[in-house]
């Protein structure tokens, strides 16, 4: 258990340094997400180019790792919808933003940080794989479904049309294809730039959990119990377990790529999750929700690491 904490400990003691440098006044709102833009436009991008300029293309892309992983995280989001809308009868927006929280997890600010402390460098792999499942299928369905909840026909067109071109300009994205251009063209990187790409990439991880502590300051939780409880039950807890079925009956999958996708699972929800909530009527249960979710991460994270380790996928 020692081991598990020397892990995760670190983890959210860099979050909480950008907690308290919020609540210090150090650092203000705009230097913060200053900060938040180079992880998300630099320093990521960077980390996915050089996962996969590193190995063979073939070696990166796990068809069957993507099956599994997108049949867990859309199951996962199709009950979270239908609790929601058939049995508590909510209405359709706050359902598909209640379904995305349990299903859509912060991959690049925390799933890839706790994943790099535990399996190494298929970390970085691992995240540009679940960045497709999550903004190619499970962030624009829950979207299109806020918007038809919004009652409003001609913006559920616009809402595709915009999910369309944030795609095209979304960072993470655009360093996933320019790496496999680069890995299937054959194409060397100088090694100058190479090495900029590689101090780029090392500085994503501590930044990102930076970022995370910082945007967490000034969210509060008031007498939302019930949504957020369900929500952050739904994500830490619900998600990594359909996750661990999925992986289950899928064949021939690593028992790393397995470990990763778990801790990736188990994180909480993006980091934009509260802007979208704001959007779509729910602001204050969605900022409450990431709120209780990454405090709550520490515990759940360390509990599946130690869980790993029992079952032998995972040893230190």
């Amino acid at each position: 258990m020692l081991a598990i904490l020397g892990i995760t400990t670190p983890i959210f003691l860099l979050i909480s340094l950008g907690y308290i440098a919020r609540w210090s006044g150090i650092i203000q709102r705009e230097q913060m997400q200053g900060m938040g833009v180079f992880v998300l436009y630099c320093a990521l991008p960077a980390l996915v180019i050089r996962a996969l300029t590193q190995q063979p293309l073939e070696e990166v892309f796990k068809l069957n790792y993507l099956v599994a992983y997108a049949l867990g995280s859309i199951a996962v989001f199709g009950a979270g919808l239908l609790l929601c809308l058939k049995l508590q009868r909510q209405p359709l927006n706050a359902s598909a933003m209640q379904a995305l929280g349990m299903a859509a997890a912060n991959s690049g600010f925390v799933g890839y940080p706790v994943a790099a402390m535990v399996i190494g460098s298929p970390a970085a792999v691992l995240l540009a794989l679940n960045m497709l499942i999550e903004n190619l299928l499970v962030i624009p369905a829950a979207l299109i479904l806020a918007e038809m909840g919004n009652h409003q026909g001609s913006s559920v067109w616009k809402t595709v049309k915009q999910t369309a071109l944030s795609l095209i300009k979304n960072p993470v994205l655009v360093g996933l294809l320019t790496g496999i251009f680069l890995a299937v063209s054959g194409v060397k990187i100088p090694a100058p730039l190479f090495k900029a790409i590689d101090m780029l990439a090392e500085a994503a991880g501590p930044a990102a959990l930076f970022v995370i502590g910082g945007a967490l300051f000034g969210l509060q939780v008031k007498g939302m119990a019930s949504d957020v409880g369900q929500i952050v039950v739904g994500k830490l807890l619900i998600h990594p377990l359909v996750i661990f079925i999925a992986f289950y009956f899928v064949p021939d999958i690593d028992p790393l790529y397995m470990a990763g996708a778990l801790l990736f699972a188990a994180s909480p929800m993006i980091s934009i999750y509260p802007l979208f909530g704001q959007r779509y009527g729910v602001g204050g249960m969605s900022a409450a929700a990431m709120l209780v979710a990454t405090i709550s991460s520490f515990f759940t994270l360390s509990l599946i690491i130690w869980l790993m380790t029992l079952s032998g996928l995972l040893s230190f």
